[in-house]
Order: C-alpha cells, then structure tokens, then sequence
C-alpha cells in the first residue's frame, strides 16, 4: 500500500500507543475484575476481555499494513498532475466555492482533515488530472463539477 510519510509515522505512532499504553491500561482493567471473585458472572471481566481482543486486533491490522507500507518519496512523483500525495485546490462549479484536498492512502484518509483516499469517487476522478482540467464526478449524493486551479505537494 502506497502512503504518505506523515502517514505512516501517523500510524507508526498509533501502534505505540496501542501497545505500550493501551495493553498497560487492559491489563490494569483485568487485574481489577479478577478482583471481583467468579469470572463466569463478573461484567467487568468479559469487557476487559473483549476490549484486549479490539485492542490485539488493531495492533495486527497495524503491523499489516504498516508491514506492507510502500512510502510515496515526492521527488519521484510528477508535480503538474495529481498524484498520491498531492495537495489539490479546487473549484466546485455547481457551488460556486473553492475546496482543497488532499489524496493520500486509505489509512490516512480523514476527511475532517480534507484528506481524501485515493480510492474513494473524487480521487479516482481526480488521479492523473492536471491544473485547468475540468472533472465530472459521479457520487452517491449526485454528479460533482470540479475544475483543478492547483497542484502542490
């Protein structure tokens, strides 16, 4: 999977806290259930339980794709069309607004943070384009109109 350096030290930075704090405060919650006498009835337990199994679970996933990460060096990358990586600023015909997004992989994808994946319908739409192209973008919510003002990394 190819991804941003941001992101992957974004995710490098979640497997530690996952492993170092989050398994320390589990292990804490356990110890206080077991505290509590008979395991077979005791709620506290089993939510313990169940949070170390989401919590081992999101530290696999972590490794995996962290394991298979593939990080996007902007010097090799062309800087006149979009590309993983690339900071977009747009212009919504149909809005009359200016938007900005950047693409970066699935993991990083936040669109709080205007971070799109380059998997979703408005990147696939945009991947490759170049400044002045104009772009018609079928989404679930309807068709989207963008014309591409500029390209940075």
């Amino acid at each position: 999977m190819h991804m941003t350096r941001e992101g992957y030290e974004k995710l490098r930075e979640k497997l530690n806290t996952l492993v170092n704090v989050r398994r320390k405060e589990i292990a804490k919650q356990l110890e206080h259930a077991r505290g509590f006498g008979d395991l077979s009835e005791n709620a506290e337990y089993e939510t313990a339980k169940q949070e170390q199994a989401l919590n081992e679970a999101k530290i696999n996933e972590l490794v995996i794709q962290l394991s298979s990460a593939s990080i996007i060096d902007d010097l090799e990358i062309a800087h006149d069309k979009v590309y993983i990586g690339a900071k977009v600023r747009l212009y919504d015909m149909k809005q009359k607004e200016e938007l900005e997004y950047m693409l970066v992989s699935e993991a990083e994808a936040d669109f709080l943070e205007n971070k799109i994946s380059v998997t979703s319908p408005v990147g696939k739409a945009l991947l490759g384009k170049m400044e002045k192209d104009v772009v018609e973008i079928q989404v679930p919510a309807g068709q989207l109109l963008y014309k591409v003002l500029q390209i940075s990394r």
